[in-house]
């Protein structure tokens, strides 16, 4: 039930981290995968090192989904499949966040994803049905300090989620939401996050995640297994949320 032969899908910020690792899996599985974003060049070298399609997105562009969407229907006739994954990450605490900071994320990480359901809509009930993918956090499960806007642009995309997935799923529309906890991406790594046992020990797992382990849980939201699931959410943390140890800053 994990096979995606046949299947068209599309992943925003598919040329690093969760979003290359999710690229990789799906077509592995069989799908025909088209990768976006903004750096053309890493995202060319990416698609062609997987079997992928590139193409060059600002999510947060109505013009540019307009433009993806039209590519993919020309050249595979079809869109079975939705991972809203491009993000920024950053901010501060509200006491010292800029209101342009704070929209700058709001924008990338929530208004890029309500761009990106809306633009799919169309093809996907044409087809008979879908599935959507966000890329949510554990930073939209509770409160973190230190990043205003990136929580908030992470709480308000689950509710995205469950209102899409109200509204789509007469039109056999799945939405769902994935929910990574510390995960070891290029974006990490420059914080100093480091693989293996040990390095994470505020997790029940003790470790950080790996960028594949996310993608698996994303894969298998968008194949036939998860056919009767939607509006749900999988987070993918290694047990953090389920503890009640008090999570603090980024920062801190």
């Amino acid at each position: 039930m994990n096979d995606m032969n046949g299947k068209v899908a599309i992943v925003t910020g598919g040329n690093s981290g969760i979003g290359e690792q999710t690229a990789r899996l799906l077509i592995d599985r069989g799908a025909r995968v088209f990768i976006t974003a903004r750096r053309e060049q890493q995202g060319v070298a990416v698609a062609a090192d997987l079997g992928a399609t590139f193409i060059r997105h600002d999510v947060t562009q109505e013009q540019d989904w307009e433009r993806v969407i039209e590519q993919v229907m020309t050249e595979a006739g079809k869109i079975d499949v939705l991972v809203n994954n491009a993000g920024v990450s950053g901010g501060a605490p509200i006491a010292e966040e800029t209101l342009e900071q704070f929209e700058r994320i709001i924008r990338t990480n929530l208004s890029s994803a309500f761009l990106g359901i809306r633009s799919v809509i169309p093809g996907m009930r044409g087809a008979g049905g879908g599935s959507i993918i966000n890329v949510g956090s554990i930073t939209g499960l509770t409160g973190v300090t230190g990043v205003s806007g990136y929580g908030s642009s992470k709480w308000g995309l689950r509710g995205l989620t469950k209102i899409a997935a109200a509204e789509l799923g007469p039109d056999r529309i799945r939405v769902n939401i994935v929910n990574p906890g510390v995960i070891y991406t290029p974006m990490t790594s420059i914080h100093g996050a480091q693989p293996g046992e040990g390095s994470f020990p505020l997790s029940p797992l003790r470790r950080i995640g790996l960028a594949e382990e996310v993608g698996e849980a994303i894969a298998f939201l968008a194949s036939p297994a998860a056919a009767y699931m939607t509006g749900e959410e999988i987070t993918v943390d290694g047990g953090w949320m389920a503890t009640e140890v008090s999570m603090t800053s980024h920062q801190d």
